[in-house]
């Protein structure tokens, strides 16, 4: 009795030193940027860094707009592609998918989310900037990385709104049933509402993925530190600027890429924070 105990106690040591371990990192993780990234912003002007158009570190312009809207534009177009064909696979996979095809579906899934996010990079150069340059005249573009974005944020929209749907009673469905509908009507309009707070944290999840990838999006997207007028050209995401620049920065240069770190981690507490509000909301 007292070894059982003992070792509950042990493993509660235990359990408690993780859970500060990880709260420390992020703890120095935000320590880190706020206290590096802050003061070049202060010394820019966080008007002019924020809402400036130009980036031109040798002419000391280091206006980040440009990198905020191709950001923004290429998560919403992922989004825009990634989200209904996600959702739809994953209503497939809950409700009509047989048996034997999901035993080959489901894999698949966990396959994809497993793949490294350069290879999907190199996916995107050899087959969709050559395919989008013969079909729209546009190669490396913003449509490029948001098809691409879209592609790898389906393994997380799809994994986790089928757990939403599974999640949903099976009175929901059989009531619906029994009111006269069909599978396909209880299915759309009784389950997949009853859901819609898990299938919301599935999308939630997949803006912060796109929003945060790097190496695929720089490979397809052109980079281009210039505001895009139009889905066919270049632009530059927030993550790309600091991993192209960084290796060779210097000084207030390094600091604004600091700072745009600082301004894109803003970005992600804001997605994680209303994902924490999706989710008590579905708890309620």
């Amino acid at each position: 009795m007292k070894t059982g105990i003992t070792t509950e106690k042990i493993m509660q040591a235990v359990f408690l030193l993780a859970a500060c371990a990880s709260i420390l990192c992020v703890a120095l993780i935000c320590l880190f940027l706020f206290a590096n990234g802050l003061p070049p912003i202060g010394e820019i002007g966080p008007l002019r860094f924020l809402t400036g158009t130009r980036w031109r570190p040798g002419s000391g312009l280091y206006g980040i707009a440009p990198m905020i809207l191709g950001s923004l534009y290429v998560t919403a177009g992922a989004v825009a592609v990634g989200v209904p064909l996600g959702v739809l696979t994953a209503v497939y996979m809950a409700a009509f998918c047989p048996k034997g095809l999901y035993k080959i579906l489901n894999p698949a899934v966990f396959l994809l989310a497993g793949i490294p996010s350069i290879v999907y990079g190199f996916f995107g150069l050899v087959v969709l900037v050559p395919a989008f340059r013969a079909l729209f005249g546009g190669g490396k573009s913003i449509l490029t990385a948001s098809v691409l974005l879209g592609i790898m944020i389906l393994p997380t929209i799809i994994s986790v709104s089928e757990a939403a749907l599974r999640a949903v009673p099976k009175n929901y469905y059989e009531g619906a049933l029994a009111l006269g509908a069909t599978h396909e009507r209880a299915v759309f309009f009784t389950v997949l509402p009853a859901a819609r707070s898990g299938v919301t944290a599935a999308v939630i999840l997949g803006v912060g993925r796109s929003i945060g990838e790097t190496m695929a999006v720089i490979m397809v997207a052109g980079n281009q530190a210039v505001i895009p007028r139009s889905l066919l050209q270049g632009a530059r995401t927030m993550t790309a600027n600091v991993v192209l620049e960084m290796g060779y920065a210097a000084d207030l240069h390094r600091g604004a890429l600091i700072g745009t770190a600082v301004v894109l981690f803003v970005f992600i507490l804001l997605i994680n924070l209303l994902f924490s509000m999706v989710k008590a909301r579905r708890i309620q």
